[in-house]
């Protein structure tokens, strides 16, 4: 592929955003990336409840007509007309109301993962989508990592054999770093029906299993832990799943957890090799063979050249914004193909909907109830 990313698109889509204003790291997150590909134009947004903050993001995001509303449904209902999507970036408790109002006036959504905070808010959102019949697409970011691609290939072609388990893991000291300035915002403080924690880390590890393997969690075990100054909260936990095909997972995440920022990491094993992608080090995916002879892939060798995704020349590292482009960009083409046909449309494989966010609520919904009745617990379907 081209170092550049081809424009297939007659004009870039307009985007809105609810929430995201430029004191929050998604916020930037969103915004960079769904402007590198010129796919999308952020031409307008109620980006928080602060006016100030509002007017600052505008600036910021050179949106050179902004018009500031007082509340989120002012907007959509005043701006609605001039928009392709919008962006849903609010913290996550909020989502349910938002996107199902979006979705029931006929506006094509991206939510920022988890797509809410529980099955039961979920299947209220499905409503909304079947009755409107329309777009909805969750930001599950790190698959766009050009060597998670070239992971999931190589398991699709059979490198690796009949996949056995995946050990996966993501953690930081968040919340126990001394060092750290403020505190976390106070909504990441609060557990609901699942734990925060797990809406912010452990839907990743989920989209990624799935990702790469196509595998359905059948079961699950978990323990949940507090080791931070902040009580009555989970900060740590464990889950070890059973799949489909009798695949076996374990997840670790953790926000007590010195000496990690963001310790993203995959293994998965087969019956033929394994494999091992860490994200602080992205554009290297490590495989070994039955022999255990291992080999490092990157972005200048990997055997899968069509699933690369080439923004500059190999030896210069993809990141987090980058990879979250490749989403953005993917999502672009995905929704010019609902508009031609939306009564045909499906998500190509690198872009995800309802379906599969549910699956991740109600997995770690479930995780929840196995911490509290102590043992393994199936999910519903």
């Amino acid at each position: 592929m081209s170092v550049m990313i081809q424009q297939n698109l007659a004009k870039p889509l307009r985007l809105g955003v609810i929430g995201g204003g430029v004191n929050s790291a998604v916020g930037y997150a969103h915004y960079v990336a769904s402007q590198l590909d010129n796919k999308w134009q952020i031409v307008s947004g109620h980006f928080s409840r602060h006016p100030e903050t509002n007017l600052k993001t505008a600036e910021a995001w050179h949106i050179p007509e902004f018009k500031q509303y007082p509340s989120w449904k002012d907007y959509v209902m005043s701006e609605m007309q001039g928009l392709d999507a919008i962006v849903v970036l609010t913290p996550t408790p909020q989502h349910a109301e938002i996107v199902s109002f979006l979705l029931e006036n006929g506006i094509a959504v991206i939510c920022e993962k988890a797509l809410t905070a529980s099955v039961e808010d979920s299947n209220k959102i499905k409503a909304s989508l079947d009755k409107s019949a329309g777009f909805l697409a969750v930001t599950f970011n790190y698959s766009g990592y050009s060597m998670v691609r070239e992971l999931k290939s190589r398991i699709v072609n059979g490198e690796l054999g009949r996949v056995l388990q995946v050990q996966i893991e993501m953690q930081s000291d968040a919340f126990i770093n001394k060092a750290s300035k403020g505190k976390p915002q106070d909504w990441r403080l609060k557990d609901g029906p699942i734990p925060t924690i797990l809406l912010d880390l452990a839907v990743h590890l989920h989209h990624l299993v799935h990702y790469v393997t196509a595998k359905t969690p059948i079961k699950v075990l978990a323990e949940f832990n507090n080791f931070s100054p902040y009580k009555n909260i989970v900060d740590d936990a464990h889950l070890w799943i059973e799949y489909s095909e009798g695949m076996r997972a374990s997840y670790w995440v953790s926000k007590s957890a010195y000496g990690h920022k963001n310790g993203l990491r995959i293994r998965v094993y087969g019956e033929n090799g394994s494999a091992e992608w860490f994200q602080e080090q992205p554009d290297q995916l490590m495989v070994a063979n039955e022999a255990s002879i291992v080999t490092l892939y990157n972005r200048g060798n990997a055997l899968n050249q069509d699933k690369i995704v080439e923004r500059f020349k190999p030896g210069h590292p993809t990141g987090f914004i980058e990879a979250f482009a490749n989403l953005y960009s993917d999502i672009a083409d995905n929704l010019a193909r609902y508009k031609l046909n939306p009564s045909q449309f499906q998500f190509d494989e690198n872009v995800f909907g309802w379906d599969h966010a549910h699956e991740g609520l109600n997995l770690l919904q479930t995780a929840t109830r196995s911490n509290t009745e102590g043992c393994w617990c199936s999910l519903k379907s």
